[in-house]
């Protein structure tokens, strides 16, 4: 669908990792083809991620809040120590804002999760699948005031967007079901660059025809990099070969291997969809955005939740026991592990509905 109007529309992820940008390839795709300009305003790794994706986009730094992980303390408590340092961000943000809608005549803005990017003199549009924020067992009392927060921060945008699916099946569980929604929300369907048309693959000939594992790394140090080693701990004494995509589009060597392992620090979407189909088994965090690109390939796969992030907990655990993904927890990773994934079926109906979904939401969007 092409609409008679051009918008200039502002793009920003947050940055927490590669996820929440590679969710809004899809989305940034069918804004273009409906007419529309494309700002991204991200940071200098997540630009480096959209040039290697998106043509015919304009670049603008404004990088976002990243509270960093710890080795030895979880998420949530780093996270309710930063909590300071996010709320200063939030407001600069918001003032930085003003500067580039006026200086970028800025039609739109599209914020995944960055709290602080609604105006009142525009439409603004917040994506995120967990309305109801999780809160860790102990502090459970807490997830209502915690939803109620995050519902005032909804309400200042005129849209929400939530990647999922309305009904069931769902992959988000609580985290979007359940709970009473903003006014402004609306379900769009899972948001995966996989089901959007990308060219050839034309880098990745050279493994695909190998029988291989896959491990998928992403999010922020150290906890990338603690996974990473307790799994080439394990594979490098497999016989098969084992692809790690490290997730880091900003380093320029592309290919390296050891022994068995082959890492590789970027590919581009045709690539990386090569590398999955072609797979044995997938071994990935239990990031939401992974978890769609998964799903719409009809690819299941070993999550390994990142410590502490109670997010990624509840998700690996919800999503094993609807039977569509299997679970281990970080220190419970050992030789003795299965490795083996199976298919999730249903794949082309939920793209269907998906793309279905998206088309209905961006056109309330962009309707005058």
């Amino acid at each position: 669908m092409i609409l008679d109007k051009s918008n200039n529309i502002l793009i920003c992820p947050l940055e927490w990792g590669l996820g929440h940008s590679g969710r809004m390839i899809p989305l940034a795709l069918r804004l273009q083809n409906m007419n529309n300009k494309i700002f991204i305003g991200a940071g200098h790794e997540h630009i480096c991620f959209f040039k290697k994706e998106l043509d015919g986009v304009l670049y603008i730094h404004f990088p976002g809040f990243r509270p960093g992980y710890s080795a030895l303390l979880p998420q949530y408590l780093v996270l309710l120590l930063k909590l300071p340092l996010l709320f200063y961000h939030i407001i600069h943000e918001h003032i930085k804002l003003r500067k580039i809608i006026k200086r970028h005549n800025i039609d739109i803005v599209i914020s995944d999760n960055r709290f602080g990017l609604w105006n009142r003199k525009i439409k603004t549009v917040y994506i995120t699948h967990m309305p109801r924020i999780p809160f860790p067992a102990g502090f459970r009392w807490m997830e209502r005031a915690g939803t109620a927060l995050h519902r005032f921060i909804i309400k200042k945008y005129s849209f929400c967007l939530i990647p999922d699916l309305p009904g069931e099946p769902n992959l988000t569980g609580r985290l979007s079901h359940g709970v009473r929604l903003p006014s402004n929300a609306t379900f769009t369907g899972i948001l995966s660059r996989f089901t959007e048309s990308v060219e050839e693959a034309s880098g990745a000939e050279e493994i695909t025809g190998l029988p291989h594992h896959t491990v998928i790394l992403s999010g922020p140090e150290p906890q990338r990099s603690i996974l990473r080693q307790k799994l080439v701990n394990i594979l490098e004494k497999n016989k098969t070969a084992s692809v790690f995509l490290e997730g880091k589009p900003a380093d320029k060597s592309r290919l390296s291997r050891s022994g068995n392992i082959l890492s590789f620090n970027h590919l581009n979407t045709p690539d990386m969809k090569k590398v999955i189909m072609s797979s044995m088994s997938i071994i990935c965090r239990s990031g939401y955005s992974t978890v769609m690109e998964l799903v719409s390939l009809g690819k299941s796969a070993l999550l390994v939740p990142t410590p502490g992030q109670t997010e990624q907990e509840y998700l690996a655990g919800y999503l094993s026991s609807l039977g569509l993904f299997t679970m281990v927890r970080q220190n419970e990773i050992s030789d003795q592990m299965s490795l083996n994934t199976a298919n999730i079926p249903f794949p082309d109906a939920i793209n269907e509905e998906s793309s279905e979904l998206l088309g209905k939401a961006l056109k309330a969007v962009l309707k005058d």
